[in-house]
């Protein structure tokens, strides 16, 4: 997406709103309650501005509305580096201050909402497809390993592969969903494989090859959990409890999606309870 006109210093700033917070119960909310009060308060924070970012890309309004929205949010995040923080970024200075976030990282997660805001996604290419993962979640692991205080090679490359993996099973369990809004995140190179050449949302998952196209998406994210375990396994468990709790709440997803199948009609697949409590015994004890 090509960048708006920046918000001018003359416009009035929107008066500060309280910050959105992960729904109680969820595995993301589980394990950031575990972290300590200035890591669990950091990424509270940045759960907020991305949850505010989201619901723009979903559900800002017309499209040249959530384009000068999420352009007013880049202005937003530049202000915040150069020391101006407007009352919706004031949660995040000191996060920023404290655990270096990077400002490209934040720029980064709405260039991704801007390719939902823009069009609606229809079978990218893979390669599309993966730089969407990296804004929408990469980058968001790149604010989180450091929080988590994860050492910068290591954190960059499990932010990498985790965040991809969560993203591709989100994708896989919320196809229907997706399909309804008019997206479709499968890839065109398998879509085409199965006579697809220009898939729609329905007669993607209408088809009856759909399992083997999502199959191999099963197989992506699956090889993006290994080496995210691979390298949770080397790394202080300190550092790595909440990417482990939630790295293993979502492999649960993926597992039950497998299980499951592609037949119509699809049930949601969520984990249930006594096998996230098994999440938490295995990773939550340090």
């Amino acid at each position: 997406m090509t960048a708006l006109a920046s918000q001018s210093a003359s416009q009035p700033e929107a008066p500060a709103e309280a910050p959105a917070l992960p729904a109680a119960g969820s595995s993301f909310y589980t394990a950031m309650r575990l972290l300590p009060a200035e890591q669990r308060d950091a990424m509270y924070a940045v759960y907020a501005f991305c949850r505010a970012v989201d619901d723009v890309a979903d559900d800002g309004g017309a499209r040249e509305v959530r384009a000068a929205e999420l352009d007013r949010w880049r202005a937003d995040i530049d202000a915040l580096y150069a020391g101006r923080p407007v009352p919706r970024t004031q949660a995040l200075v000191g996060p920023v201050r404290q655990f270096g976030l990077r400002r490209e990282d934040f720029q980064a997660v709405i260039d991704g909402m801007a390719m939902d805001a823009e069009a609606d996604i229809v079978a990218p290419d893979s390669a599309t497809l993966d730089l969407y993962c990296d804004r929408v979640a990469s980058a968001v692991g790149r604010l989180s390993v450091r929080i988590f205080g994860l050492a910068e090679e290591p954190g960059i490359r499990l932010a990498h592969h985790l965040g991809r993996a969560l993203q591709l099973t989100n994708i896989l369990r919320d196809i229907d969903e997706d399909a309804e809004r008019g997206r479709l995140y499968l890839p065109a190179e398998p879509l085409a494989a199965i006579g697809l050449t220009r898939p729609t949302p329905e007669s993607a998952l209408a088809h009856p090859r759909l399992a083997e196209v999502c199959a191999r998406l099963l197989d992506e994210a699956q090889a993006h959990y290994d080496a995210a375990w691979a390298i949770m396994n080397r790394e202080p468990r300190r550092a790595t409890k909440a990417p482990r709790i939630m790295g293993a709440a979502y492999h649960l997803i993926l597992v039950g999606l497998r299980k499951r199948g592609w037949a119509a009609p699809r049930t949601r697949v969520k984990p249930g309870k006594l096998a996230l409590v098994g999440v938490l015994l295995r990773h939550a004890i340090v």
